[in-house]
């Protein structure tokens, strides 16, 4: 039986000493933390207790019915957790992928955002909040961690809790908040690379016990891990600066209202790919990558191995971005329960410069997408608790608009690689060809949501949701394309660049739920079920149509259907052996109708995909959450993610790069065999049964820390060592599964050392991916189909000295 607070959370009479590391580092981290309290537990074995707000409400993780993860600021901060990207290396289900910051996904169990290029026209079904506050765009992942206290990682469907729908799962950030007690932080890191980071944070009473205030601060930078050798810069690099200032007003116990202000901003040398390889498709031999480098002036790259990392892209790189907002977070302690209001306003500006062809060639000069963002939100939300009942109910309020003015040009080899027959050999041709893009979004959410959860009796709970959504998306797509001489386009251009001019629109409203079982097995073991469906928003294409072969856009695909999910898991929660061991099991089984996916056209303009619906899919697997301290100051954790996915049903799906290129196959020509030069290709591709992009079967991460007290360093003084490493599977990295783009699989590993000292000071040195292992995040293609394949490259070996002091 579980025992209940004051407050009406249901606490077991064991989790007032348990600690779960849900799907994560933070319980060999969080029992190591170092406080004054971490060896004063009753038994030394026994495993500390984390309260998450995963339910909106304060409880002990090992007493929610879902499946949640839990980083606190310790983990995040010492294994070098700088961002959301980052949680990936400590957490097996969650996947990050990113060529730019603005071409970035976050995924939780394979799902979330379609794999590929970003497309304004949709919403990401893994939703990131920070101090209560949606973010929408999924660049907050690139940016540093500011200040922050917890981060907790819901896997699956979380609309019933959360004021933006959330189909895949979330990450709910935390921030640390002003207090009434001076304090204050400071950290500086020094590492290979020129690797420079300080944050620093102050809080304290400004009136009385009424007014509080915090400021936090920092700064990183990192020269690139990728030369080019043509402008003699280093890219990739990091240089990310933050500043956030908070006010708490407290008039009583029970009315309290946090302002919130911050400003981000990174202008880094970057991003490029490196080339990977070649491979054959179905263009012609003279047409293909290696007869086309030859014709170019013998072309060769700096390097034909990836992982010297050099490059020689000649097109400028830039990656500016501003991010900031302001919130007012207001709670009232009303009745048995307590009324929070959100308001919060965000804006992102994004201003790049790519280089989409790859290469050091002048075949696409310019390509770039600058944006800017801004989201208004509103949410009002109860939660109460009582003896039988506890609820929680809101509503939510949600506007987005979205501008960016695209421009791509060809240059002066354009002709030759984009071009066949006679035109190839033409260069004025395309040389100059110029594509000016308007585009315009606006996205409006409102909801009501609602999850209440009966007591049947002391261990049995019985909890539904519901969700009423409104979505409405309201875009634009203006091309308009010249040529160098102002004249009038030939078709071999209009096969190119075709102006295009669209206003696609959608609307839609579902309605979605969940329904959840729990049962407290003993005292140290809670069981679950729970069966959610979960739509998400439709979306509208607004990174240009693909052409027919009149060259005009193809209307039908303006728009995509929502998404419609069917979600099952099982779970267990447990602590063993008097709570030294944590065991925390979840099964899960999603089917998707109408799978949002990101789709490249096999057309020679196409830099960006476009998105399409394929029919079904499914992703299911298993999740295993260990944690354990063996013997006294010893910490031990792993944790496992086994998941199936692939394509139920996706008959005519854009063809992979080996069986593109070629002369449209008919019933008098079939389609030829994969990587045909010459040969015949088919419209679109069977990829049913085949895997989804970015999904490993298998990841894992594990680790271990251990501290011994040294009261020669002071009265919380002590020496620690840790060990992190991570493992996945091989993974496809292309929509369609290509022969030429599954990613092997890899580990990687981190080690670090340190000591605690004095009054409040840590000194530690670190090491990332400790034994230089070469990796690819994940490899693409040229468009085209010339059978040229470019990486993303993972970061090489890094190491580095970081001295912190509290006071």
């Amino acid at each position: 039986m579980r025992v209940r607070r004051d407050n009406g959370e249901s606490l077991g009479y064991s989790a007032l000493l348990a600690l779960v590391i849900a799907g994560g580092a933070s319980t060999a981290h969080a029992a190591a933390e170092g406080d004054a309290d971490t060896n004063a537990t009753a038994d030394s074995s026994q495993i500390e207790s984390v309260t998450v707000t995963a339910r909106r409400r304060e409880e002990a993780v090992q007493d929610v019915p879902l499946a949640v993860s839990v980083l606190n600021a310790k983990t995040i901060e010492s294994t070098g957790t700088i961002n959301v990207g980052r949680l990936s290396q400590l957490q097996p289900s969650v996947q990050f992928y990113s060529s730019n910051p603005r071409n970035s996904s976050v995924n939780i169990r394979g799902l979330g955002t379609p794999f590929g290029l970003t497309n304004d026209g949709i919403e990401p079904g893994v939703g990131i909040y920070i101090d209560q506050v949606y973010y929408n765009r999924n660049a907050t992942a690139t940016f540093d961690f500011l200040d922050v206290e917890q981060v907790e990682i819901l896997r699956g469907p979380q609309g019933t809790l959360y004021g933006k729908n959330t189909t895949a799962g979330a990450v709910n950030i935390t921030t640390r908040k002003p207090t009434f007690t001076p304090e204050a932080r400071i950290e500086l890191t020094r590492g290979n690379y020129d690797y420079t980071q300080s944050k620093a944070s102050v809080s304290g009473p400004l009136i009385g016990d009424t007014l509080a205030g915090r400021l936090s601060a920092s700064y990183t930078s990192r020269e690139g891990t990728i030369y080019n050798v043509r402008t003699g810069q280093h890219i990739n690099e990091l240089d990310n600066k933050g500043v956030k200032g908070q006010l708490l007003w407290q008039t009583s116990n029970d009315f309290k209202v946090t302002f919130s202000a911050d400003y981000t901003e990174q202008d880094p040398i970057g991003y490029g790919q490196v080339w990977a390889k070649t491979g054959s498709t179905q263009r012609p031999l003279a047409r293909q990558y290696a007869a086309l480098a030859a014709a170019s002036g013998n072309y060769a790259p700096p390097s034909f191995n990836a992982f010297d990392r050099l490059t020689d892209l000649d097109s400028p790189l830039t990656a500016i971005q501003q991010f900031g907002g302001a919130s007012a977070l207001a709670e009232w302690n009303v009745g048995h329960g307590t009324l929070t209001s959100v308001s919060a306003y965000r804006k992102w500006d994004w201003g790049p410069s790519n280089d989409r062809d790859f290469i050091g060639l002048p075949i696409t000069t310019i390509s770039a997408n600058p944006s800017k963002q801004r989201q208004y939100s509103q949410e009002l939300r109860y939660s109460a608790t009582g003896d039988k009942i506890d609820y929680v109910a809101g509503v939510y309020g949600f506007y987005q608009t979205v501008d960016t003015a695209g421009v791509q040009e060809q240059g002066a080899l354009a002709s030759r690689w984009l071009l066949s027959g006679a035109n190839a050999a033409l260069p004025d041709i395309l040389n100059g060809l110029r594509s000016e893009n308007e585009i315009g979004l606006k996205n409006t959410s409102v909801a009501a949501f609602g999850q209440f959860t009966w007591h049947v009796t002391d261990d049995l709970r019985i909890q539904p949701g519901l969700r009423v959504n409104y979505d409405k998306k309201e875009g634009k797509y203006i091309a308009r394309v010249h040529n160098a001489t102002n004249t009038t386009l030939t078709a071999a251009q209009l096969g190119v660049l075709a102006p295009q001019s669209y206003q696609p629109e959608f609307d839609d409203t579902n309605v979605s739920g969940d329904f959840t079982v729990s049962y407290d097995i003993t005292d140290d073991i809670l069981g679950y079920v729970t069966y959610a469906r979960s739509f998400k928003s439709g979306g509208i294409n607004l990174s240009g149509l693909p052409l027919d072969a009149a060259n005009q856009p193809i209307t039908a695909v303006e728009t995509v259907d929502p998404e419609k999910t069917n979600h099952y898991e099982a779970g267990l929660k447990t602590q063993l052996f008097s709570q030294a061991v944590t065991l925390n099991l979840s099964a899960f089984w999603t089917d998707i109708s109408d799978y949002q996916a990101t789709v490249t056209n096999s057309q020679a303009n196409v830099i960006r995909g476009y998105l399409a619906n394929a029919e079904q899919v499914r992703v299911r697997g298993l999740e295993l959450e260990i944690s354990t301290r063996p013997i006294e100051h010893l910490n031990v954790y792993a944790n496992g993610a086994y998941t199936d996915h692939e394509y139920v049903k996706f008959p005519d799906a854009p063809c992979p790069p080996e069986l593109a290129g070629g002369t449209a196959a008919s019933a008098t020509n079939p389609a030829s065999a994969p990587g045909t030069p010459g040969g015949f290709s088919p419209a679109s591709c069977n990829i049913s049964g085949q895997w989804l992009p970015g999904i490993s079967k298998i990841a894992l991460s594990y680790g271990l820390e251990y501290d011994l007290p040294v009261s020669a360093f002071g009265p919380d003084g002590g020496a620690y060592f840790a060990f992190d490493a991570s493992y996945r599977s091989k993974y496809s990295s292309n929509p369609s599964r290509s022969v030429y783009t599954d990613i092997g699989g890899y580990s990687l590993a981190n080690f670090r050392a340190g000591a605690r000292f004095g009054e409040g000071w840590n000194v530690y040195g670190w090491v990332r991916n400790a034994f230089a292992k070469d990796y690819y995040e994940f490899l693409s293609t040229q468009s085209g189909s010339t059978g040229l394949v470019v990486a993303q490259l993972g970061d090489p070996r890094t190491y580095g000295l970081t001295v912190n002091k509290q006071f």
